[in-house]
C-alpha cells in the first residue's frame, strides 16, 4: 500500500511507475474518489464540532432556546448519518483503487518489457564442460530410480512428480544445509502455517495480482501460501513493534504452492516448473530507513549467493527490470543458475525489498526513537527452492557412468555418502 498523501503529491510519478510496470490503475479516479471521501469527512468534522459547541451551550439557553438547539443537534445528527452512508458506499471503490497503485521502481532498475530485458550484472563461476554426452535430470533421475514423473502425473496431474530413495535424500540435504547456513548467520528458524487467509494475501502483496496462480480453497476462504514470505512477513501483522526488536531476521522452510496458470505448454520437461516444492525463505523486517533496506537487500542476495558458491554451482546476478517487477517491489535481484540441459541460467532466487509497502498493507509499525509509530521496511529472498535447485546439481555433478557425485557440502546429511549410482 502506498501513502494517499505521496499520491496527491505526485501523481504523475505513481502514473508512470504502474506505466513501466505494466499494471493498471486509474489514479486520476482515485484522486477523484479521495477528494470525495475528504469533503464528506471534513463535512462531518464540522458537523461534530458544532454538535459539540451545542451541546455545551444547551445547559445555559432558555427553555425556547434549548428546544430550538435540541432540533438542531437532531437535525445534525441526520445528516450525519446520512455522510456516514455516503463514506460506506464510497471507501470500498478507494480501498480497492488504492490496493491496485504500484510501488514505483528504484532508479537504477532497468526499464524494460520482460525478463528478456532484465540486465546482468555479474556471474560466478565456470561452466562445465564434458567429455561425454551428457544427460538432462530427468533421463539422469530415471535412470538412477530417484526420480518418477509418471506416477506424480498419474496420482496429482501435470506438472507432479515422486522424488525416492536418494534423490529423496538429496532434496532434504539441500534444503536442511540451507537451513543451517541461515541459522549460523543469526536468522531465527521458523515453522509456518501454509494456509492463508485472503486478508493476508492481499496485505503481502500476493492479491490483487497472483490469484490465478494461487490454489484457493473457497469454501473455508483460505489459499495455500506460494512462499513462506507470507506467513513470516505477516507474524506481527498489527502490532507495534520497539525500535529495539528490529531487524527480524527469520528463516522458514515450507511447502510451496503455484498452479502455474498460464504456463501451459512452457517448460513441461522435468522438475522446473511445478505446482509443489519446498523452499527456504529469508525475511527482513527492519526499520523505515532506505539506506539500512539497500544494505539489507545486499545482505540477503549474499546469503544466497553463499550457498550456491559452497554448493559449487555457476551462476549469474540479474537487475530485475521493470515490466518483470511486481507491484509493490522497489527493485528485485534475480540468481539464475546455470542448467546444462537447457543451455542457459535458470531463475533459481528472487531477492526483493518493498520498503513500507507491505507493511503498510499489514498495518505492521515500530515505536521509533522519537516516540513515533512507523511502518517497517520489508525484504525476501530465496535461500534455495527444491526440486528446481536438483536441476544444476544432477546436471552439472553427473559422471559418465550415469552416477551422480553428491556435493562436498552435502554429504553429512546423506549418510557420508559420495555418489548416486545405478543400483
Amino acid at each position: 500500500m502506498i501513502d494517499i498523501k505521496l499520491i496527491r503529491e505526485n501523481p504523475q510519478r505513481f502514473k508512470d511507475g504502474a506505466s513501466v510496470k505494466k499494471i493498471n490503475v486509474d489514479i486520476d479516479h482515485l484522486l477523484a474518489v479521495d477528494a470525495e471521501l475528504l469533503n464528506i469527512k471534513k463535512k462531518l468534522q464540522d458537523i461534530v464540532t458544532e454538535k459539540n459547541r451545542i451541546g455545551k451551550d444547551i445547559p445555559k439557553l432558555a427553555p425556547d432556546q434549548k428546544k430550538d438547539a435540541l432540533a438542531t443537534l437532531s437535525q445534525l445528527k441526520e445528516e450525519e448519518a446520512g455522510f456516514n452512508e455516503q463514506i460506506k458506499d464510497i471507501q470500498p471503490e478507494f480501498d480497492t483503487l488504492m490496493g491496485q497503485v504500484a510501488q514505483p521502481a528504484a532508479p537504477d532498475v532497468p526499464v524494460g518489457e520482460d525478463d528478456t530485458e532484465n540486465v546482468e550484472l555479474w556471474k560466478w563461476g565456470t561452466i562445465r564442460s564434458f567429455d561425454f554426452e551428457p544427460k538432462d535430470h530427468v533421463e539422469l533421475g530415471v535412470n538412477l530410480d530417484i526420480l518418477d514423473i509418471e506416477r506424480g502425473v498419474k496420482l496429482a496431474g501435470t506438472r507432479n512428480y515422486f522424488l525416492k530413495g536418494d534423490g529423496a535424500l538429496l532434496h532434504w540435504a539441500v534444503l536442511r544445509f540451507s537451513m543451517d547456513h541461515m541459522i549460523a548467520k543469526g536468522y531465527t528458524p521458523m515453522s509456518v502455517p501454509l494456509l492463508m487467509r485472503d486478508e493476508v494475501m492481499m496485505g503481502t502483496g500476493y492479491f490483487p495480482g497472483s490469484e490465478e496462480q494461487t490454489y484457493q480453497m473457497e469454501r473455508d476462504s483460505l489459499n495455500l501460501a506460494g512462499t513462506a514470505e507470507v506467513p513470516v512477513t505477516a507474524y506481527h501483522s498489527g502490532e507495534i513493534l520497539s525500535e529495539e526488536q528490529l531487524p527480524i531476521k527469520s528463516v522458514a522452510l515450507s511447502t510451496c504452492f503455484r498452479r502455474e496458470a498460464g504456463a501451459a505448454g512452457k517448460d513441461t520437461r522435468g522438475l522446473y516448473r511445478i505446482h509443489q516444492f519446498d523452499k527456504v525463505e529469508q525475511v527482513i523486517v527492519g526499520e523505515n530507513d532506505e539506506q539500512k533496506s539497500i544494505a539489507y537487500h545486499k545482505e540477503i542476495l549474499t546469503n544466497s549467493e553463499e550457498v550456491l558458491q559452497v554448493l559449487n554451482l555457476p551462476y549469474r546476478v540479474v537487475n530485475v527490470c521493470t515490466g518483470d517487477l511486481g507491484r509493490g517491489q522497489v527493485q528485485k535481484f534475480d540468481i539464475e543458475t546455470w542448467m546444462p540441459s537447457r543451455n542457459i541460467y535458470g531463475e533459481t532466487h528472487s531477492a526483493s525489498r518493498f520498503y513500507e509497502f507491505q507493511a503498510r498493507r499489514i498495518n505492521l509499525r515500530y515505536k521509533n526513537e522519537k516516540g513515533k509509530n512507523v511502518f517497517c521496511h520489508t525484504l525476501n529472498n530465496t535461500v534455495i527452492a527444491s526440486p528446481r535447485i536438483l536441476i544444476p546439481i544432477l546436471e552439472l555433478y553427473q559422471n559418465a557412468d550415469g552416477s551422480v557425485t553428491i556435493p562436498q557440502v552435502l554429504r553429512p546429511y546423506m549418510q557420508g555418502k559420495e555418489k548416486i549410482e545405478v543400483r
